[in-house]
């Protein structure tokens, strides 16, 4: 359930992350000259898209599929190596959403054993 949660969180934060690059270049203290990747249009529509994969993501958690735990491991895991592209834009963000994403992988891999039993009855 916290994994689900803060999969969902994530994913909403990344999508208004990613609205506020695509309408707003100023609103990032850096220049995209600045930026590891992309330019901040690019970057807003690869983060928006994203967003909205974390939070599938997290409805999978949240309703139980077997795969949907792989599928957050995944999505969550590549969430955190994303973030380090923008720690020039946003460096505290960027670190708080790699620390709560470490926790999730967390949540999700701790006692595997025990939550695939409750899976397979």
């Amino acid at each position: 359930m916290f994994a689900a949660i803060m999969m969902g969180l994530m994913g909403a934060y990344n999508a208004l992350q990613g609205l506020a690059a695509i309408f707003s270049d100023d609103y990032y203290a850096v220049t995209e000259e600045d930026l590891l990747i992309f330019d901040f249009t690019t970057w807003g529509v690869f983060t928006l898209v994203w967003g909205v994969v974390l939070v599938l993501a997290a409805i999978a958690l949240l309703w139980g599929k077997p795969w949907g735990r792989w599928f957050a491991l995944i999505v969550v895991s590549l969430n955190a190596v994303a973030q380090s592209a923008f720690l020039a834009a946003f460096p505290l963000w960027s670190l708080l959403v790699i620390g709560i994403s470490i926790l999730v992988i967390f949540a999700l891999s701790a006692k595997w054993s025990e939550a695939q039993a409750d899976l397979t009855g």
